[in-house]
């Protein structure tokens, strides 16, 4: 048994859900915060374009709720959805309270405009670095207060579990030690996954963690078959996919097909500024030229006159700059990548998950709030209004009994590469799917290797990771239906008789 230490609260990431609920428990206990790299690299950090909120009244936090339930392809969870944006603009003023930086224009808060919303309620920071700025002022609140320890390059290993409650976590630090956090409650905000797909906007540590060890728990995880792609990354060869936020096409960005033209009008009314899984899609159909050859598909800003787009996307210009292009002069090629997971650790909108003392929030969990496909810049907005409403719940959680550590629900090693798995989901299990490709996935999952899992970083990610896809595989192979995020080629239409419900496992591990 490793060495035990006693907090009050452990939360597992240190994004925007994970600090929002860090500095709400510290009136409450000693609280434990732990994040695997340096505390400013999360998924929140990459967040380029905005944060959506209604702050113009109850008429757009009304549309705003009709935005996101509409985006969710029927199966968005409308009480969660309404929860969502009628706090937001709470949870968003305090951030300018604690000195968040958010771009203005007169004085006045600048509101833009991205898919599938139906007026401008996106705020920014640093043009588009907004999820930087956000958390660079969480970061120096939660540092103010004495009762949070933030503890950078610690990796989680696995939950402890007493019967059927959560009583803390496994630690392993840099220098290869082990320890156990006990705690009277613990929240899972460790982010996505999408280093589960061979091409993804995610940083290198979003692996799945929490999900995967709540599964392993013996968690309900929930609504797995959901990932977002998003439409637009940068696309050169031998360069990292980079993220071309959708708020360019907000700012009114074309889509051309390899013959220059643009095609959007033959799959949505809203052309460039449809839900991100239909331009999407369409990317992809675009550039599938015949027997399997691949068309460029490009994003088109030469015709945008009145802004400034290198002061408007300093980062993403700065970045097209070192490869030699422009946003105001140059086609930029583009494809889908993944982006966003709306299912994860099944929990209802108090971050309570199906085990005691457990909580989640954040894209580590499915409130429902997503449906089957986010509403663009909703992700930031929710890890804020559910961070610190599983706080406030994790709040009243009893003090521990005893000295009990639980038992460690370890995952299991992996015996093949992790470049061949996350080939391997890219193909079978990425935007456009079928049966036969998703058996094919399954069947490469079920290679495994027995023997003790290593308590190294890379050994335990690429377990988390072999976990995440098989819950993903799962739940599509499931789902014979196309819906939001989720597209069968052998099943291509919605089937709300079948299939309006979500999809719920436990005890696949």
């Amino acid at each position: 048994m490793a060495n035990a230490e006693l907090f009050d609260f452990v939360v597992v990431g240190a994004g925007i859900a994970g600090l929002r609920a860090a500095i709400e428990l510290a009136g409450a206990g000693r609280v434990l915060v732990v994040t695997k790299e340096a505390l400013e690299e999360s998924n929140t950090s990459y967040a380029q374009g905005g944060i959506a909120v209604a702050i113009s009244g109850a008429e757009d936090v009304e549309l705003h709720l009709e935005d996101t339930v509409a985006a969710g392809d029927g199966l968005v969870d409308v009480d969660a959805a309404r929860l969502l944006v009628e706090e937001g603009p709470l949870r968003v003023a305090e951030l300018l309270e604690w000195d968040t930086r958010f771009d203005r224009e007169n004085g006045e808060l600048m509101l833009t405009r991205e898919g599938a919303h139906s007026r401008n309620r996106i705020l920014h920071a640093n043009g588009d670095a907004t999820g930087a700025e956000i958390g660079r002022a969480l970061l120096a609140h939660a540092q103010a207060e004495k009762n949070i320890e933030l503890r950078d390059w610690t990796s989680t290993i696995a939950l402890r579990v007493d019967g059927d409650a959560v009583v803390g976590v496994d630690l392993l630090d840099r220098e290869g030690r082990v320890t156990t956090a006990r705690a009277r409650a613990v929240l899972l905000a460790s982010g996505g996954a999408g280093q589960v797909y061979s091409d993804t906007t995610n940083p290198v540590v979003a692996t799945g963690d929490g999900i995967a060890m709540a599964a392993y728990a013996g968690a309900e995880i929930e609504d797995m078959e959901f990932y977002q792609f998003h439409p637009t990354a940068l696309s050169l060869p031998g360069v990292q996919r980079f993220l071309l936020s959708e708020a360019l096409r907000g700012e009114g960005a074309y889509l051309r097909n390899a013959a220059g033209e643009r095609f959007m009008e033959r799959y949505h009314a809203l052309l460039e500024l449809a839900p991100r899984d239909v331009v999407a899609r369409a990317i992809t159909r675009e550039g599938m030229g015949p027997e399997g050859e691949t068309r460029v598909v490009h994003l088109d800003m030469r015709h945008v006159k009145g802004v400034d787009l290198a002061a408007r996307f300093p980062g993403i210009s700065a970045f097209l700059a070192r490869h030699g292009l422009r946003l105001d002069r140059d086609l930029i090629p583009v494809r889908p990548a993944a982006h966003y997971l709306m299912g994860g650790v099944r929990t209802d909108v108090d971050g309570r998950t199906s085990l005691k003392r457990l909580y989640a929030a954040g894209e580590v969990a499915c409130t429902g709030v997503h449906g089957a496909n986010r509403l663009a810049s909703n992700s930031l907005l929710e890890g804020l209004v559910f961070g610190a409403r599983a706080a406030r719940v994790m709040r009243e959680e009893p003090e521990l009994a005893g000295a009990e550590v639980g038992e460690a629900r370890l995952g299991r090693r992996v015996g093949f590469a992790k470049a061949d798995l996350q080939q391997m989901m890219w193909q079978k299990a990425g935007l456009l799917r079928d049966g036969a490709g998703l058996r094919e996935a399954e069947a490469f999952l079920g290679r495994e290797t027995a023997g003790e899992l290593e308590l190294r970083r890379d050994a335990l990610e690429l377990g988390n990771l072999h976990a995440v896809a098989g819950l993903i595989v799962r739940s599509a192979l499931a789902r014979e239906e196309s819906r939001g995020a989720h597209f069968r080629r052998d099943f291509p239409v919605r089937d709300d008789v079948g299939f309006q419900r979500h999809s719920v496992l436990r005890g696949s591990l």
